[in-house]
């Protein structure tokens, strides 16, 4: 009955999508489709440029009533995929991602798509600049279908907001997408765009990465300009790719990565000349992994026995043995040190930062339509959502600042932090720690907080992360291929590279990805004229999360 609800009350478009297979006039398949697979369409003329946004469009009609992971959609996508079939058909197509589509998450500001950070007080605001990163997007070829939902303001990893809803786990209806980025994990999952963008404070690219069967990448910090972005952290956050598979997550990398230096994110004067213009779409698998030393961080998993941690635990060992047939070796590593919940508790920074960054953020003169002027404009508006586990960080955010003295405790501590991770990987001469991204599924729908996550260690040290699929759970009629279960690749930082070309034979030794059953039909599409309106389902937010409450 509850997915009948969903199904009937996803959005206000309450047609059922048309599951029609697609005619051999338009046979090219979305679904699952990479940067590869779709050029070689695009360039040996079986697709165009608006055929392909026509499919990705339509699929999101079908489909986003059911997981409800796109806030809005680009009204300019059709016109500029005709603008681009113009030049494909003049011999002008240039860029790795001409012909692209992509989501981008809503805390990227965009000029023709309000930014909104999935808060109704932000619903109308309107920035003037597209984020650095969007201009290098757009600059590629990339066509930007869209924005998804997220946590609001991305403090959480439910992947709930009040101008979005809830956002729904693609492989089992009944569970969150990870977060805070979720609503482009689901999308992604769901193949509404070839890739999509993200955030992440502490753990908001790799959880819906690892709750979608998706790759993501958290790079080291100062490599992609973070400007232009809806803030919550000058020491935490980081931007990057989520997407199907690795050479993907490589291309967009690049691109992202293209801005260098960029003067109104100073963190990117951190970048080596080593780094500077670096291709890491030519990364190729390590070919043997008899040279590779891995740590599996033994701390980092909950063994409990139970319905939640027991299939992550057998996931990531089964990985661990397909790495080690393949030649790597593994070495234990069981610090105190790498304990999340207390490097959590002792270092994060988020709560010292979070007001600061949001008013300079809120009072630039680039930021037009109606908004708040400051933070603690927002929450006196009553027009935000705040779950009950976040009530003391918001209420600590308003009051403190970086003039705390225990916020330079914490910012020693990390450096601390950074000492021990570094002489770990010296006195184990490793090439990289794996450890699950999440010590259990994914939550359930209604939880009081994302739990169990490892992300904290890579968001406070600034190593670069990333996420590869390593299982699921076992199928239940809930979710038909199981729960998406992932695993962390982190290595030394500007070192992405080497973690590329070690998730890239990870990924060839153990294919793991899997479409969700749910979404996985093809959808046809009709010519259209007209980006379609997309309104996003608040109706089905758990009643545990009122809007408005402090």
């Amino acid at each position: 009955m509850q997915l009948l609800s969903l199904l009937v009350h996803g959005s206000l478009l309450f047609t059922r999508p048309n599951l029609a297979q697609e005619s051999s006039c338009s046979a090219f398949d979305v679904r699952e489709a990479s940067i590869d697979t779709i050029h070689d369409a695009l360039y040996g003329g079986l697709t165009t440029c608006r055929g392909l946004t026509e499919k990705f469009i339509a699929r999101i009609q079908a489909y986003n009533p059911l997981i409800n992971a796109i806030i809005t959609l680009n009204r300019d996508a059709l016109s500029i995929a005709d603008t681009l079939d113009l030049a494909l058909a003049a011999g002008n197509a240039t860029g790795s991602l001409f012909c692209i589509p992509i989501l981008v998450k809503d805390n990227y500001d965009t000029t023709d798509m309000k930014t909104t950070g999935g808060c109704l007080d932000l619903a109308d605001s309107q920035p003037t600049h597209d984020a650095p990163v969007v201009v290098a997007l757009k600059r590629a070829g990339a066509i930007i279908l869209g924005k998804t939902n997220l946590h609001e303001l991305a403090l959480e990893g439910l992947s709930v907001s009040s101008l979005g809803g809830q956002t729904i786990n693609p492989y089992d209806l009944s569970r969150t997408p990870g977060g805070s980025s979720g609503g482009t994990g689901a999308a992604i999952a769901a193949s509404f765009a070839v890739f999509g963008t993200g955030t992440d404070t502490v753990n908001s690219l790799r959880s819906p990465a690892s709750a979608n069967s998706l790759f993501s990448m958290r790079p080291t910090r100062g490599l992609i300009s973070r400007s232009g972005i809806i803030p919550i952290s000058y020491t935490q956050d980081a931007i990057g790719p989520i997407t199907r598979n690795v050479n993907d997550l490589a291309i967009a990398l690049n691109v992202m990565a293209s801005i260098g230096y960029d003067p109104n994110d100073n963190v990117t004067a951190l970048l080596p000349p080593s780094s500077v213009g670096a291709d890491y779409s030519t990364v190729g698998v390590v070919g043997s992994l008899r040279s590779v030393r891995l740590g599996l961080i033994e701390t980092f998993f909950n063994r409990t026995d139970s319905e939640e941690t027991s299939p992550v635990i057998a996931a990531v060992n089964a990985a661990v043995s397909s790495l080690t047939a393949a030649g790597a070796t593994i070495v234990p590593i069981s610090s105190s040190v790498y304990n999340s919940s207390a490097i959590l508790e002792a270092y994060d920074t988020q709560k010292y930062e979070f007001r600061q960054e949001m008013n300079e953020y809120l009072a630039r003169s680039s930021l037009h339509g109606e908004h708040p002027p400051s933070l603690d404009d927002l929450y006196k508006s009553k027009r935000f959502l705040v779950i009950p586990a976040q009530y003391s960080y918001v209420n600590t955010a308003l009051l403190s600042s970086t003039d705390n003295a225990t916020y330079a405790t914490r910012k020693l501590g990390i450096q601390n932090l950074i000492l021990a991770l570094q002489t770990t990987f010296k006195e184990h001469s490793l090439d990289a720690l794996i450890y699950p991204e999440q010590a259990n599924l994914v939550v359930k729908i209604g939880a009081a907080s994302q739990s169990g996550r490892n992300g904290i260690l890579a968001a406070v040290t600034g190593f670069p992360v990333v996420t590869v699929p390593a299982g699921f759970s076992p199928a239940t009629a809930e979710a038909p291929v199981g729960v998406p279960i992932g695993m962390e690749i982190l290595g030394l930082p500007w070192n992405e590279a080497k973690l590329l070309s070690i998730a890239k034979t990870v990924s060839e030794v153990r294919r793991v990805r899997k479409m969700p059953v749910l979404t996985q039909e093809p959808v046809h599409a009709s010519s259209m004229e007209e980006v379609p309106v997309i309104i996003p389902n608040t109706k089905n937010m758990p009643i545990s999360y009122p809007a408005g409450i402090l």
